[in-house]
């Protein structure tokens, strides 16, 4: 349509509301019914909201004020002469998505088309009233301030609105949640309550407000018992939860900021618990609903100290409001919605259903609202209403001023003044800013630097009226003095304290620890002030309220609650510890299978392959063998001395002779090969039987001496250790001396490398004298198991480096008995033919 000048809206709201024509238009956002969910949306239609719900009479009457309000800044000569204000106000209908419409609506103005001459003047709000929520507050404040739309809210209280850099044109004329909570701080400081719960509800309201509490408290030494979030659901099992911290706690005094629709869940829960002996504070959201004014809720509300917003008095507003008639312009349709409500009829002249009963009364719009009883007529405690007037004169004093200015002395460039033919909202900030005034009932109206009203409270006390019910009495009032701290000015003699003593609860600082935890007192607080710690590991703590943990004597080690000391688990190596079965069960097996060897060998001692593999020697290696399976079994069990003297000193002498004995071997293997040689006939004098015996017994003896120097000088003996695992005592052979258990060890690795060495040189012998190449795959797997050995050991904690050492020796005795014997075995149970001086003679032929 650009062609003709004109544009026309992508959309177009349908929203309930007020509307009066003027020079310019003031927009107005409330809370008047309540939409409890959105359509769900297919986008195969157009997407439309759904009928808004219930209705307050409170929030109309919000709503109403501010009509009052400007209709009698028209009829005012010294305010905005020759201007003429109008409104467009909108239902939120609480809900974020329908107060956005609204923000929008203002905003852009409702006129379905646009065109060149419609597109200069003023424009269509020069500012909004509202709204009343802190979240909505947020996120309409965050798309207008970009377009410094000015917003006076008369209802949000979220310290986080202060922020100008954030929301550089909001405004408001109630106090920030800052001054709320300061104002509530010092009414518990004044009563000397230091030891207080905490409620709050699940939204910008409640936590920012909560943590400014927090901040507060701490500052001043006081201390935050427990702190609870309400649920936004209503869940039973969070409110039950939240019922079981406010009972268990010796905290008398419960703090709480929340709205009052959030609230109502707990409160009938106190009332089904008959929940009584707990002094409730309660924050502006909730100070003066309705909803906790009656008969049920006396007995537990009862004595309750609210701090709310300043009450104030609007001459000729009841009037104003009981002369309200409905009309059928649907811009005006809030008025029609009012009315059916109030007087329980409808304008529909069809039957209509609602709630499956007929509606039959039909509304005339003549019926008289002086007949009703409703907090709409109530103006004798006009709090958020009384916001709201300040709020509309604010923008009107602020339009007036800058209608005032003089040209060529104007503050914006040049010395300018604003074009009200094509007035800026940024303009109108400026003046917002610095606008100052006093009511007709002598409150004084200004702003500060953040946008902030004047923090002033008054403090009411909710005491029993002649019917039961609860009526909310002032008896003080609190404001923001010279300095940042509040002043308060209590009449505590017309306090109602719902208490058998009839006096103002104590501030009890009782709560314990559990057992296993220590009370740690806050940094600069009271001793109430503190955090539960968790005992450490071996730690205990016997008494609630004990500052410190005690730690365990060293053979004990704290239970699971942290609460005693118990013995602690004495860990070994034992034959019912699976590990120590599967060990045992293979040094049995081994020893069998040496045993078994052995008689093979024996039966079949005078056969070639026996005979020509020296027969003596192979006797000798498996009966080292077997010893070394057998050692193996005292490393398993409880330590006791003469086992821990007997497992090193037997393993290594057995390996020496296991070792010792392949060596021999090996070095009989060269000199037969040397001896058949022309150049080395000589050679087997120097290793004949006894030589070979005595070569054995020497380096044994060697083992032996070393072992016996060992023990007589620094003996291994049973150690309780308790540095591997502090929750055990490891029960362990404690080696005695380093240097003889490496001497041992040392021996066995230098006679272990001798004998690969001597075997690896002979391993290209002819086959009849194949033996090398055994000793050879022998001797290396025997190294190769030692040298993982050393690091896996030391790396093990606790019986597991027993069972290392045990592993290993069960793996290099395995590898000794396969490797050397196998193949022999092989041969003689399974190929005889091939056990014959001819067969392994003719090898040798063959291979020539």
């Amino acid at each position: 349509m650009a062609s003709s000048g004109t544009c026309r809206l992508q959309g177009h709201f349908t929203l309930n509301g007020m509307y009066q024509d003027g020079d310019f238009l003031i927009g107005g956002l409330f809370e008047v019914q309540y939409l409890k969910a959105f359509p769900e949306l297919s986008f195969r239609m157009e997407p439309k909201l759904s009928r808004c719900e219930l209705f307050y009479m409170t929030s109309f009457q919000q709503a109403r004020t501010m009509v009052f309000a400007i209709n009698e800044i028209n009829n005012n000569p010294s305010l905005l002469p020759n201007i003429t204000l109008g409104y467009q106000i909108f239902d939120n209908c609480l809900r974020l998505g329908v107060a956005f419409r609204g923000a929008i609506a203002l905003f852009s103005g409702t006129e379905e088309t646009v065109s060149d001459f419609n597109c200069k003047g003023p424009p269509p709000v020069i500012g909004i009233i509202g709204d009343p929520g802190s979240t909505h507050s947020i996120a309409i404040s965050s798309v207008l301030g970009l377009f410094r739309v000015p917003m006076i809210s008369f209802y949000a209280t979220c310290s986080c609105l202060s922020d100008r850099k954030k929301y550089p044109s909001f405004f408001r004329t109630i106090p920030s949640d800052a001054f709320q909570v300061r104002a509530m701080v010092q009414i518990l400081r004044h009563f000397g309550w230091i030891w207080v719960g905490l409620i709050y509800s699940n939204n910008d309201y409640g936590v920012y407000a909560a943590q400014s509490f927090h901040q507060e408290m701490q500052l001043f030494g006081h201390c935050v018992a427990f702190s609870e979030i309400l649920p936004n659901n209503n869940n039973p099992k969070d409110i039950q939860r939240i019922m079981g911290v406010i009972q268990a706690s010796t905290a008398r005094v419960v703090v709480v900021f929340s709205p009052s629709s959030l609230l109502i869940p707990l409160m009938n829960e106190v009332v089904l618990q008959n929940m009584t002996g707990r002094q409730w504070i309660a924050s502006e959201a909730w100070a003066t609903s309705p909803m906790f004014q009656s008969l049920r809720f006396h007995p537990f509300l009862g004595g309750t100290l609210s701090i709310a917003i300043r009450r104030g008095e609007i001459q000729g507003l009841r009037d104003f409001l009981l002369h309200l008639r409905p009309n059928t312009d649907q811009q005006n349709n809030m008025l029609r919605i009012f009315w059916e409500n109030i007087f329980g009829c409808s304008f529909e002249t069809e039957n209509k259903e609602t709630d499956g009963e007929q509606v039959k009364k039909v509304c005339t719009g003549l019926e008289d609202l002086n007949t009703t009883h409703t907090p709409y007529t109530d103006v004798s405690g006009l709090r958020a209403s009384y916001n709201v007037y300040k709020a509309v004169y604010a923008l009107a004093h602020a339009l007036h001023d800058l209608m005032q200015c003089e040209k060529g002395k104007g503050p914006f460039s040049g010395n300018s003044c604003s074009d009200m033919s094509n007035l800026k909202p940024w303009q109108l900030v400026h003046y917002l800013q610095k606008v100052k005034f006093t009511t007709g009932f002598g409150d004084h109206v200004s702003f500060d630097k953040n946008g902030d009203a004047v923090a002033i409270y008054d403090v009411l006390n909710w005491q029993p009226s002649s019917d039961g019910a609860i009526r909310f009495h002032k008896v003080g009032v609190v404001s923001e003095g010279a300095t940042t701290e509040m002043v308060l000015m209590l009449d505590e003699d017309a306090i109602y304290w719902n208490f058998e003593n009839k006096n103002p609860p104590r501030s009890v600082c009782s709560e314990s620890c559990p057992p296993g935890t220590r009370r740690a007192t806050k940094k600069g607080l009271p001793f109430c002030c503190f955090d539960c710690l968790q005992c450490g590991d071996g730690e205990i703590s016997n008494t609630t309220d004990a500052t410190e943990c005690i730690m365990c004597p060293d053979e004990f080690w704290s239970s699971p609650n942290k609460d005693q000391c118990v013995p602690k688990e004495v860990e070994f190596l034992s034959y019912e510890d699976p590990l120590g079965i599967s060990l045992t069960t293979a040094s049995l097996l081994g020893t069998c299978f040496c045993a078994l060897v052995l008689a093979v060998f024996a039966y079949h001692r005078h056969t070639p392959i026996v005979r020509a593999n020296n027969s003596e020697l192979s006797f000798m290696l498996l009966l080292s063998l077997k010893l070394c399976f057998l050692c193996v079994l005292l490393f398993i069990g409880q330590p006791q001395l003469w086992t821990c003297q007997l497992r090193h000193a037997v393993f290594g002498i057995s390996f020496v002779l296991c070792i010792s004995s392949i060596l021999v071997k090996t070095m009989v293997v060269i000199a037969v090969f040397k001896a058949s040689q022309p150049e080395g006939k000589g050679a087997m004098k120097w290793f004949e039987a006894a030589q070979q015996r005595c070569t054995v017994l020497v380096l044994t003896a060697l083992q032996i001496v070393i072992c016996a120097v060992w023990l007589s000088t620094a003996s291994p003996a049973p150690h309780k250790n308790n540095q591997y695992i502090r929750s055990k005592i490891v029960y362990e052979c404690a080696i005695g001396s380093v240097a003889g258990f490496s001497m041992l060890l040392g021996y066995i690795g230098l006679l272990a490398a001798t004998s690969f060495l001597l075997a690896f040189l002979a391993r290209k012998l002819p086959d009849n004298f194949n033996e090398a190449k055994f000793i050879t795959f022998s001797m290396l797997i025997f190294c190769a198991v030692w040298i993982t050995f050393v690091p896996a050991y030391v790396s093990s904690p606790g019986k597991y480096a027993v069972a290392m050492e045990i592993f290993a020796i069960l793996a290099s005795s395995f590898g000794l008995l396969v490797a050397i014997f196998a193949p022999k075995c092989y041969i003689i149970l399974l190929h005889p033919e091939r056990n014959t001086k001819k067969a392994i003679m003719g090898r040798q032929t063959q291979k020539k």
